[in-house]
């Protein structure tokens, strides 16, 4: 099989890179350098030329701030892109596997959200999240949607390097406590996609959610980081208010993974021993 991956210099591109190098089908890597997945012509340029059969797109305009003030640049890269990316797949009758986020949902309950709860983003990122998943539903193609949320891995920029940066520089740090969800490791997440396809279950068609095991705030993640780092920085719990943004984040946006494990048949590690993992990785 060929796979097409999108945006393959981020966090998740850059694990598939690892994962898929262990199967037997062909892999494509693009990012921007190679493929402007908002021309619909280009993409139908390689996807025909390649014989792409499914279309895994990692692609994301993940600032949640900075989009409040660029609505047109995240509406194309979250929505019309990925309605690009849909319509191509479409016409050749490839799959398109599309990863989503948990800023789809307000955030405002204390149960785990499953995949047919009522969506209603709080912000312009969730809102052309939410946008480019019924867009790609809209054209009819084959797909599959992966909602995951708190990503972070040994590449790009992330919480996890964050936190070990601050955590040597500083003597104390404030970290949010009423913010609670479930970190996930991009390469937890990228060998799932790669299961998938390598066990041709891309008929498994639908909305599915993704994340590691477990539940955590910012401030307990945090805590876990320094402490699996060996910092002694000083962190202390704060509400969000201390920090004024434009932005209202999910206050709860823990994902229910039963769907998934189910349909898949996959294990989902437990949080705080994938993060030993990618710490691990960042300390060599």
């Amino acid at each position: 099989m060929v796979i097409l991956v999108t945006g393959a210099n981020g966090q998740l591109g850059n694990e598939m890179r690892r994962v898929s190098a262990q199967t037997g089908d062909r892999y494509i890597y693009t990012d921007v350098a190679e493929l402007d997945i908002t021309d619909r012509a280009a993409i139908r340029r390689l996807v025909k030329a390649e014989g792409v059969e499914t279309i895994v797109n990692c692609v994301a305009y993940t600032n949640v701030e900075k989009a409040e003030d660029d609505y047109a640049t995240a509406d194309l890269l979250n929505n019309r892109a990925v309605e690009n990316l849909a319509l191509v797949a479409k016409e050749v009758d490839a799959t398109l596997i599309h990863v989503s986020t948990d800023y789809v949902f307000k955030g405002n309950q204390s149960v785990p959200y499953f995949e047919d709860m009522e969506t209603d983003p709080l912000g312009v990122y969730g809102a052309t999240k939410l946008a480019g998943e019924r867009s790609l539903i809209a054209t009819g193609c084959r797909y599959l949607i992966f909602r995951t949320a708190w990503l972070y891995s040994a590449f790009g920029n992330n919480f996890v390097k964050t936190m070990r940066r601050l955590t040597v520089e500083r003597d104390r740090l404030n970290v949010v406590f009423d913010q609670v969800g479930t970190p996930t490791y991009a390469a937890d997440l990228a060998a799932l996609i790669a299961h998938v396809i390598a066990t041709r279950q891309l008929d498994k068609e639908g909305i599915y959610h993704y994340s590691d095991e477990g539940v955590c705030s910012w401030y307990d993640f945090a805590v876990a980081i320094r402490d699996m780092s060996g910092h002694t920085c000083a962190i202390n719990p704060c509400h969000s208010d201390e920090f004024p943004s434009r932005v209202e984040r999910p206050h709860f946006s823990v994902l229910d993974k039963t769907k998934v494990k189910k349909t898949f048949g996959v294990e989902v590690p437990y949080w705080r021993d994938s993060l030993a993992k990618c710490v691990e990785e960042l300390s060599r």
